[in-house]
């Protein structure tokens, strides 16, 4: 590999190795010297030790939208440890359910982003994944109608409009703007119209 590959390797892999390091800092709830420092040797370590293929970029980051994101994020959270404050001196046992979350975009680091984004929140966390049809599974607090559970979706979708919008590829961008169907609508529905091949007579 030549010096040009290799410095464009550790570019690209860079908001990687940083996405760590802040994800390490939230899970601490502490935003100090020592969380970043160990945070940095938590994301060499596993940098190093765990090996993967590099996953591709889509090389477009939309300031605007980052900030927008992070933003909501902050909100987000404020909101969701006060629901969950709520619940907690609320007399009764919480209601809860379990929420399947179709999403739109075929991206596994969008998928990923919008899963650590949800859990992160206060009263909703990911439960399971299917890569395959780009579908999350929430287990959410507070939800007592069939209307609650429509909120969810939608909420989830907008986090995932958020994302692509701030740091998705173009194509995904655009099919974020479409809005409409679902990853496996979409696969369902060009399946159906693919022509199916006939015996010849």
């Amino acid at each position: 590999m030549s010096p040009r590959e290799s410095f464009h390797h550790l570019w690209t892999q860079l908001p990687f190795f940083v996405w760590l390091v802040v994800l390490w800092m939230l899970l601490w709830g502490q935003f100090t010297v020592l969380a970043l420092v160990t945070g940095i040797a938590v994301a060499v370590f596993v940098t190093n030790a765990f090996r993967l293929p590099a996953a591709e970029l889509s090389g477009r980051v939309n300031l605007w939208w980052l900030v927008v994101a992070l933003l909501q994020f902050v909100l987000e959270l404020i909101s969701g440890a006060l629901q969950v404050a709520w619940q907690a001196i609320t007399p009764g046992v919480p209601t809860s359910a379990i929420v399947r979350v179709p999403l739109r975009i075929d991206d596994d680091l969008i998928m990923t982003h919008v899963g650590v984004a949800l859990s992160l929140v206060p009263g909703s966390t990911v439960i399971e994944s299917d890569r395959r049809n780009r579908v999350l599974f929430l287990h959410v607090i507070g939800v007592t109608s069939a209307r609650g559970l429509v909120g969810i979706r939608e909420g989830a979708l907008r986090w995932e409009a958020r994302i692509v919008r701030a740091v998705g590829s173009r194509s995904a961008l655009e099919t974020v703007r479409a809005g409409g169907e679902t990853f496996v609508e979409r696969r369902i529905r060009v399946g159906a119209e693919r022509p199916r091949g006939g015996g010849a007579s």
